[in-house]
């Protein structure tokens, strides 16, 4: 059993999305399962650049996307993992920019503009988002966020298989917030969220991990926050 797991965040050894992807990699070791971590933020590499070439009737084979940079081999890679574990904050109600650029590289591939809508990935594995966000629970659906994760997982599932999401809210900027503009937060309920929360936030993705490294495709999980 092989787990990829891809850190969508530029804060990549430390902090909450490189938490919790670490978090759930080791859930998915203690099943016995090898990893592998890949940082989008050590890579160069560009979104879809619209150029059709996996959509040609010519193309030699299914599912490859043309564009040749740094993000080339680990497609290539993804073909052979047993599950997907993509992790990244949320910048202005969107996956972070690396997050997103690697979202269309590796699913656009996959899509076939055909009546029967079928995937061109050849297997169902294991897929799962973690997002990180400074937004409380309680604005999620107020300003939308709930529809852009739904997005996301529903594309996942089209091409890869089940899609669980976990959701981590309210969480640190900084860590020092003396330093940085934070007129806007109760500093002290952020701390004390991070200390009291954030721990089930990471007990849940360990649980996440072992789940994408049982082998087995679940029912659909409902998207995961805290009520």
């Amino acid at each position: 059993m092989k787990v990829m797991a891809f850190n969508g965040s530029p804060r990549k050894r430390q902090w909450n999305t490189a938490t919790l992807l670490n978090s759930a990699l080791k859930g998915a070791q203690s099943t016995g399962a090898s990893v592998e971590l890949v940082q989008l933020y050590d890579l160069k590499f560009s979104g879809c650049i619209s150029c059709f070439s996996c959509k040609r009737l010519s193309r030699k084979k299914d599912g490859v996307c043309s564009v040749q940079d740094d993000l080339s081999p680990v497609l290539d890679r993804v073909k052979t993992a047993d599950a997907l574990i993509i992790g990244t904050p949320v910048y202005y109600g969107a996956e972070s920019a690396a997050t997103r650029a690697f979202l269309e590289r590796l699913c656009f591939p996959y899509l076939k503009y055909a009546k029967d809508g079928r995937s061109l990935f050849p297997r169902r594995i294991n897929t799962a988002m973690i997002y990180t966000m400074n937004v409380p629970d309680q604005m999620l659906a107020k300003i939308g966020y709930d529809r852009m994760f739904a997005m996301t997982q529903m594309t996942l599932r089209m091409h890869f298989g089940a899609c669980e999401v976990l959701l981590s809210t309210d969480t640190l900027q900084y860590s020092d917030y003396g330093k940085f503009e934070a007129e806007l937060f109760d500093i002290d309920a952020k701390l004390a969220r991070h200390a009291n929360v954030f721990p089930d936030d990471c007990r849940r993705a360990f649980e996440l991990g072992v789940r994408m490294a049982s082998g087995k495709v679940p029912e659909p999980v409902p998207m995961a926050w805290h009520e």
